[in-house]
């Protein structure tokens, strides 16, 4: 016991120098006053009401809208690409899988540094436009270009989450449910789609956490001039110098994910339970 113990002692000072410090930092950043004097630390919560300014309510309310948009897109994009995925034979399906994944082996920056190329005034898609008569559109540092990139990126982590669990979905269940006089469409409204929701709760998660506090996607798609609330602490950091007023926007991002985590986690555990009733009224129905 004592040696399985010790060799957690290296996972536990990783997660001491690279979490707790820096949590403790920001903390202490975000409840203390901006001075060059680090001996006498001020408390205060004026880093918090600066928040509430309508600017950066304003820029927080753009961020939940944007990344809402880019997760509804994964999900109408990404269930039906993983629903054909699992119904295929295993050999396709990893074979399929590959190539979903082979975009998230390359750098995100590099990924949406080749989005400009594509979307720019004179890039490839104007350029194929223009050729058909049809002129050149304005799709840089647009909402367009932000969430097409988002959700370029992001796709991914949706279709894994919901082809994960289709791919274990008991096919019994679905014959149950045809030897019950279900056709294709009421199977899948009744059995497929509820008894996959585990899977569409996490894709959810996947992609709006990171899509809410993103900043290389809208900084270079978006232009200089769009600003997301991931933005805005990248500035604060970076650019202002303003740790203090950062590290109260950061903990108030960490906040909101938390209460974001925390519902679908309630979700999902309703979801089980209704689940697990599901299959076994189908089980019981084939006896």
């Amino acid at each position: 016991m004592n040696s399985l113990r010790k060799l957690t002692y290296p996972y536990v000072g990783w997660m001491a120098l690279f979490i707790a410090v820096p949590t403790f930092l920001i903390l202490l950043y975000a409840f203390t006053a901006q001075g060059n004097d680090v001996v006498s630390i001020q408390f205060t919560l004026d880093n918090f009401r600066k928040f509430l300014d309508p600017l950066f309510i304003s820029i927080l309310w753009k961020s939940l809208v944007i990344a809402f948009q880019t997760t509804i897109l994964c999900l109408l994009l990404g269930y039906p690409v993983a629903f054909v995925i699992s119904r295929m034979n295993q050999k396709h399906q990893l074979l399929m899988m590959l190539l979903i994944t082979m975009p998230t082996w390359i750098n995100m920056l590099i990924r949406t540094y080749a989005w400009i190329s594509l979307l720019s005034d004179h890039g490839i898609i104007n350029n194929i436009l223009s050729m058909l008569g049809i002129g050149p559109l304005k799709m840089m540092y647009t909402d367009f270009a932000v969430v097409l990139g988002m959700v370029y990126n992001f796709l991914p982590f949706m279709i894994l989450s919901i082809y994960t669990q289709l791919a274990k979905l008991d096919n019994s269940l679905i014959d149950a449910s045809y030897d019950l006089g279900a056709n294709r469409f009421m199977t899948f409204r009744k059995v497929i789609f509820p008894l996959s929701i585990p899977g569409v709760l996490s894709g959810i998660t996947l992609v709006f956490l990171p899509a809410v506090s993103s900043f290389v996607i809208p900084k270079f798609l978006g232009g200089g001039s769009y600003v997301l609330i991931g933005n805005l602490i990248e500035t604060q950091f970076i650019v202002s110098g303003q740790w203090n007023f950062g590290s109260a926007v950061s903990l108030i991002m960490t906040i909101i994910i938390l209460i974001s985590m925390s519902i679908t986690r309630r979700l999902e555990k309703n979801v089980e339970e209704e689940s697990s009733k599901l299959e076994r009224g189908l089980h019981l129905d084939t006896k």
